[in-house]
């Protein structure tokens, strides 16, 4: 499809469950002649809710920025497995071992194509847990319509950051978390004034190797994010952090009709706690797709 300006736009179904499902990501090579004005607007023309905007120029590492319509984002967990799947199609090859540079910080990524897709793992970096008690968690809780009963005895909410902090808060059971209608304006103004990203509500399967989840961002103009690699991530971290096993498999999606899976392991490292996240990927639509 076409772009603001004539440019060309790919679309990637990221993080898909089984060829189907997953965030449409809109995925455009750089152009330097753009502004971040202009990468915005070219998000709300491409109608999804994110856009990866990949320099190619330094072939060892290309720099990827993304974008809502409303402003830039320090990085995107899905929006890398789009532009990783993007580039390993450039190529036309079968695999990509690669680095990416986002955010500040420069990172592997592992690309290979699949029967059902385009299967991308990324380096997410440390994982920043903060303990005990976090800020104004009464009023965030209560916009996200969650109540104290709601939540498990043996989780807590826990502000994570891989770069951006975002709440995570756990729940009991999964009708809970399927039937949320959060006020969304005013969880707005509480991750705002808290300065998080928004607010990843879980539950896990018995076993503790599953989840399902849901991920409201509206500060950041997302009301409710089709899937969020990176909160993924943080969830294998603070399982970790808290004596279980740092694998996860987290399935997202299930209120937009579109089914997600991301997938997450965890670990000690010598700057702490360090996450690999990954997801399935599928080209939809683009120049060459």
């Amino acid at each position: 499809m076409t772009g603001g300006g004539g440019r060309e736009v790919t679309i990637v179904d990221a993080c898909t469950r089984r060829g189907a499902g997953g965030s449409p990501t809109a995925v455009l090579i750089d152009d330097s002649a753009l502004d971040d004005s202009a990468r915005q607007e070219i998000v709300r023309r491409a109608g999804t809710s994110h856009a990866a905007f990949v320099d190619t120029e330094a072939d060892t590492a290309p720099t990827v920025r993304f974008f809502t319509a409303y402003g830039e984002l320090t990085n995107c967990g899905h929006g890398t497995i789009a532009a990783q799947a993007v580039l390993l199609h450039r190529r036309r090859s079968g695999e990509l071992r690669a680095r990416q540079r986002t955010g500040g910080r420069t990172f592997d990524t592992t690309a290979i194509q699949r029967d059902d897709g385009i299967e991308v793992w990324f380096d997410q970096g440390t994982v920043d847990l903060q303990g005990g008690t976090a800020a104004g968690l009464d009023r965030v809780l209560a916009a996200l319509g969650i109540r104290p009963d709601d939540m498990p005895a043996e989780d807590a909410p826990c502000v994570a950051s891989p770069g951006t902090p975002r709440l995570l808060v756990p729940v009991t059971a999964l009708p809970t978390l399927l039937s949320m209608r959060p006020d969304l304006p005013r969880l707005a103004a509480e991750c705002r004034r808290l300065g998080y990203l928004g607010c990843f509500v879980y539950t896990l399967s018995p076993t503790g190797a599953a989840a399902t989840a849901r991920m409201f961002a509206p500060a950041i103009g997302v009301g409710e994010d089709v899937v969020n690699a990176n909160s993924t991530g943080c969830l294998a971290a603070y399982l970790f952090a808290t004596g279980r096993p740092g694998s996860i498999a987290v399935e997202q999606g299930h209120t937009a009709g579109r089914p997600s899976s991301v997938f997450a392991t965890a670990g000690a490292t010598a700057d702490g706690i360090s996450a690999r996240v990954g997801g399935m990927a599928v080209i939809r639509s683009g120049p060459n797709g």
